[in-house]
């Protein structure tokens, strides 16, 4: 997400740090590199004009304080004003207060509007907010058996009506059901439809004046840049949306649907989706989000989700046995497990400060070995993982056999395992903290190499 953008940006703060003390010319000449990094991702030239304007302006004004370092200044400026052009502060949802409150769905075919409304409704139940999903979208062909598969997959109650294509119809009698469920929230899945057509977007305001959404979310595939703003222009124009997700940010590395659509529509981003998975729609929050672009981290983001991963009772079982008898391999097991469920390494890195996304192509983590460090550790019997010093020549060979990986592998993983009771006893600690996630320092470099290897 931001790759290119976060590479480009980093490369001319560097080069402004490496002068030392800036002058006005610096900041200009710099200003100008910018403009340009931000017209490449595709960001809107009104919007970037003004943007270098008010950082500009500011960044004249630091130079002539001499107690600060103008470059690290400049870089605090950038972060306010992108912070600025991407909606400033967090806004969730508006849920109505009787429920149930109603959520409308809009976009173009192809947004991803049917997967993200089942995202958003798991989303919206794992905060004790129980959620239904309409199924309106009455023209696609399987649009309605899709979401009643998603929502089998994710225990969420779908509406759905064969028998007549009336959308208005279909959506009171899907809001009247959760009434009477008494759920809290109602998500009404609509056709993907372009902003041109009269006939379509007619359907959207009569179904909008039925049900009175307490919101109307525009589902956008960011990957479009641009063109998604204009799309969105055209149904803020028909329906005064509340909101917008983005989609398949996962693949943008530009941003400049991001960068740009709060800034022209005035509408905050409430979500973003990262990937393909049930859980990969995150909260979008404006200041976390700068953070990361400017490689300053988002280490709030990625406290919360190690906290929705983590169980913080075994992580504190974990921690009290490890402190008392030190750590063997079947505890090793359990905490590799709890920290696949963050999801891919090379992603969580990006949230730490100081990160430079092409140094992490360089170090990829193979999603592939957390598996095979999981199927060695599974083929030791019980008592090997709780003594692996009784692991021998013949064991190795055995266990080598049994997860069907080379013995190579199996003595790295030993060895490297060694290194670790080494390091956490020299560290005086051998799990969690209070956060409830144990700490797991990776030898060979966490996590390019040791243990989890490279692609």
């Amino acid at each position: 997400m931001f790759d290119e953008l976060t590479d480009k940006l980093g490369s001319v703060f560097a080069k402004l740090r490496g002068r030392g003390v800036l002058t006005e010319s610096d900041i200009k000449e710099g200003m100008r590199e910018v403009r340009r990094v931000l017209l490449e991702a595709d960001v809107n030239f009104a919007l970037t004009r003004e943007f270098l304007e008010r950082v500009e302006k500011k960044a004249v004004g630091v130079l002539q304080l001499k107690q600060v370092q103008p470059a690290q200044q400049l870089v605090k400026i950038v972060h306010d004003e992108l912070t600025a052009m991407l909606g400033e502060r967090r806004e969730g949802l508006k849920l109505g207060t009787l429920p149930p409150s109603v959520i409308l769905m809009v976009g173009l075919q192809g947004s991803g509007k049917t997967t993200t409304a089942a995202k958003l409704a798991r989303r919206l139940k794992l905060e004790q907010k129980s959620a239904r999903l309409v199924a309106a979208d009455v023209y696609r062909p399987a649009a309605i058996d899709q979401l009643e598969t998603l929502g089998q997959t994710l225990d969420v109650p779908v509406y759905a009506d064969r028998s007549t294509t009336d959308v208005v119809a279909i959506a009171r009698a899907g809001i009247e059901q959760a009434r009477r469920a008494r759920d809290r929230v109602v998500i009404v899945d609509t056709a993907g439809r372009l902003q041109v057509d009269a006939d379509m977007m007619d359907e959207l305001r009569r179904l909008k004046a039925a049900i009175h959404p307490d919101e109307i979310l525009f589902v956008a595939d960011g990957m479009t840049g641009q063109e998604a703003v204009k799309i969105a222009q055209g149904f803020n124009e028909a329906l005064d949306i509340t909101g917008v997700i983005l989609t398949k940010l996962d693949g943008d590395a530009r941003g400049g649907a991001a960068l740009s659509i709060y800034g022209v529509l005035k509408k905050p981003i409430k979500y973003i989706g990262v990937g393909e998975k049930p859980d990969a729609l995150e909260e979008f929050h404006p200041e976390r989000m700068a953070g990361r672009i400017l490689q300053m981290g988002d280490i709030v983001s990625l406290v919360e989700k190690a906290q929705q991963a983590f169980d913080a009772d075994e992580a504190k079982k974990l921690e009290k046995k490890v402190r008392k008898e030190g750590m063997d391999l079947e505890d090793f097991l359990g905490a590799m497990r709890q920290m696949q469920k963050l999801g891919p390494l090379e992603h969580l890195l990006k949230m730490v400060p100081g990160v430079n996304p092409k140094m992490l192509k360089d170090m990829k983590v193979d999603p592939k070995r957390m598996k095979h460090l999981e199927a060695i550790v599974l083929s030791m019997t019980p008592q090997e993982r709780k003594k692996p010093e009784i692991i021998n020549g013949s064991r190795r060979a055995r266990i080598a056999k049994g997860c069907g990986r080379p013995v190579n592998e199996v003595n790295r993983l030993l060895d490297q395992f060694r290194e670790m009771q080494k390091m956490m006893k020299k560290m005086g600690m051998g799990g969690g903290g209070t956060g409830g996630m144990p700490r797991m320092p990776f030898p060979g470099g966490f996590p390019g190499g040791g243990m989890f290897g490279r692609r």
